[in-house]
């Protein structure tokens, strides 16, 4: 089972895609452009794949400006190596990607003009995924789109421009279920047009097809439509983030309840995507915990990236956490991420946040030039005194990581979370 998160590793501040303004996108620009992002795909590649990170959703901005027609930049063309590059890696690392267009690409539009950006903009998708040489398990993601008051021709649209695509977009569209189309009316278009459909677990809860309540069974219901060509069957998990209008995804899985729904799955081979805000870090996490074959070692790692974090929400989990993984005999994931899970609920204190951000400034005091030393001196000052927040701190120490490519500090959540 493989357990993957979305676009932006969080484990490394760094890692954004890079766009501009449609005025500057000269193909110049553009082309400096898309060779940064196609670096920093590769980098993340490898960053999951470090990680037992097996699925990966590359993100639609990439390529900026991938399908407007005033973008005149022959990306497939100039970055034909390095695009074959990037899916020999893929391929070498057994990683299974995918894409997911936003939320303007609507198949089943009224408008004409909506439907034809569409269009291109699932030719985009399909070309890129293409031009990386990976096959038909690699998949585009796409929902329905909108009801416009009567859902059945709506439905009925969306069938007739989809037969209207190439069979290279068709090759790869899967369907998904969300708060407006409910997962029976996803299989209904699934059947017609035979596609596979992700079962977003989530919108299910939040938009349910009548009759069958059980989530399971729709899981089953759905498994159908992956044939051997689609690759695993593949779903979209998130949670509700507490105190937000409901469909609001959270902002980190939290284990038990993950667990709760993993335990109940059905005993065949499942490809887990989550839909939450720190990404990363929570895949990494349900990864690790459903991963058989555990590493003692990877858990320590994860202590280091965790252990300034965990410091400045609460001393005491985290001498508890310390001492647990003192005991490496008896050291299991799932105890671990839980204490962790506890200790980051925990309200942080001015004196745990002083402490922490002390302990973490012990990497530049020897090295800090004199101006630095002093605004550090000043900046703990204002905080002490409630003038400033806890972030612009925690700010100063990550300019200084930076500067100083205190890679240690640069690749701990102290900074993302």
């Amino acid at each position: 089972m493989s357990v993957g998160y979305a676009c932006i590793a969080l484990g490394n501040c760094d890692w954004g895609m890079r766009g501009c303004i449609l005025k500057n996108a000269s193909p110049e620009r553009l082309e400096e452009l898309v060779e940064s992002n196609l670096q920093t795909l590769s980098r993340l590649l490898d960053y999951n794949a470090a990680r037992g990170i097996k699925l990966f959703r590359i993100s639609s901005d990439i390529i900026p400006f991938g399908s407007h027609p005033e973008a005149h930049y022959p990306w497939w063309d100039k970055q034909a190596d390095h695009l074959a590059k990037l899916g020999d890696k893929i391929r070498a690392q057994d990683i299974r990607v995918s894409m997911h267009p936003g939320q303007y690409t609507v198949l089943n539009a009224m408008d004409e003009k909506i439907v034809e950006r569409a269009v291109a903009d699932l030719e985009y998708h399909a070309r890129f995924l293409d031009q990386l040489g990976l096959d038909a398990r690699h998949k585009i993601i796409l929902h329905v789109g909108g009801i416009y008051g009567d859902i059945e021709p709506s439905m009925m649209r969306f069938s007739k421009h989809y037969r209207d695509l190439s069979s290279q977009v068709k090759n790869r569209l899967v369907l998904e279920n969300d708060e407006k189309y409910n997962i029976a009316q996803v299989l209904q278009l699934c059947e017609e047009l035979q596609l596979p459909a992700v079962f977003d677990v989530f919108h299910h809860q939040c938009n349910p097809a009548p009759g069958e309540v059980d989530l399971y069974a729709w899981l089953d219901r759905s498994y159908p439509r992956w044939l051997a060509v689609d690759g695993v069957q593949k779903i979209h998990y998130s949670q509700q983030q507490p105190g937000l209008r409901s469909g609001a995804h959270s902002r980190n899985i939290q284990l038990q309840l993950f667990l709760d729904f993993y335990h109940q799955l059905p005993d065949r081979p499942l490809d887990i995507m989550l839909e939450c805000k720190d990404k990363d870090i929570s895949a990494i996490k349900c990864q690790q915990v459903v991963n058989p074959r555990l590493d003692i070692r990877f858990l320590e790692e994860e202590w280091a990236r965790y252990k300034y974090l965990v410091m400045e929400h609460s001393q005491l989990h985290y001498r508890s956490i310390g001492k647990t993984l003192g005991a490496r005999e008896t050291l299991t994931a799932v105890p671990f991420y839980l204490m962790v899970e506890e200790a980051l609920r925990q309200t942080p204190v001015q004196g745990d946040v002083l402490n922490a951000a002390q302990h973490v400034w012990g990497y530049f005091k020897k090295i800090a030039t004199a101006k630095e030393k002093a605004g550090w001196l000043e900046i703990m000052k204002q905080y002490e005194s409630g003038t400033i927040a806890s972030k612009r701190l925690k700010n100063y120490l990550y300019r200084l990581a930076q500067k100083y490519d205190v890679k240690y500090l640069l690749q701990s959540y102290y900074f993302v979370l």
